[in-house]
């Protein structure tokens, strides 16, 4: 994978659909980069699904049933800060670790070359690992736990469209 983490047993160097061959390093930095992302963004939805069912004291707990459901009765001020929220983060994200396409020369969707995918320097408890051999065990932890997050996510969804029951 372009010699980033990711490569883990049982499955390597796993690319089914092929999209890797004959990929330069960039669109594999690209690729990695939305994995880490949609992994991430997985694993706190998986959170969400529980809390949200379990424990709900915002919005004077009028928020019920499935989670699949919670979005749509969320009061519409909530939706703008969430929406400026994301685009917040998604803004500071771009100026992390993509090339500015505006720039001379530049190559739209490109990826600097010094950044490494996922890295946005966040880091506020001082967990990332110092060494290249431990950082890249950890990098594979959360590859692992994000594709586990997004196989989960599908699954908690599908079952609540089926049965219209919550999960949790």
């Amino acid at each position: 994978c372009g010699g980033l983490a990711g490569s883990t047993a049982p499955f390597g160097q796993f690319d089914p659909s092929g999209a890797l061959q004959g990929a330069d390093d960039n669109k594999v930095k690209l690729f990695r980069e939305a994995e880490l992302t949609h992994g991430r963004v997985s694993m706190l939805a998986v959170l969400g699904f529980f809390v949200g069912e379990n424990f709900n004291p915002l919005f004077g707990g009028s928020i019920t049933g499935p989670a699949i459901n919670h979005f749509q009765q969320v009061p519409p001020f909530f939706w703008t800060l969430t929406v400026f929220g994301i685009g917040l983060a998604e803004a500071y994200r771009l100026t992390i670790g993509w090339n500015n396409p505006t720039e001379p020369n530049a190559i739209p969707w490109t990826l600097k070359d010094s950044y490494t995918p996922g890295d946005l320097g966040f880091d506020p408890l001082g967990m990332k690992p110092s060494g290249e051999k431990e950082f890249i065990r950890v990098q594979n932890k959360e590859l692992n736990n994000g594709r586990l997050a997004m196989i989960a996510i599908a699954g908690l969804v599908a079952q609540e469209l089926v049965t219209g029951e919550k999960v949790f």
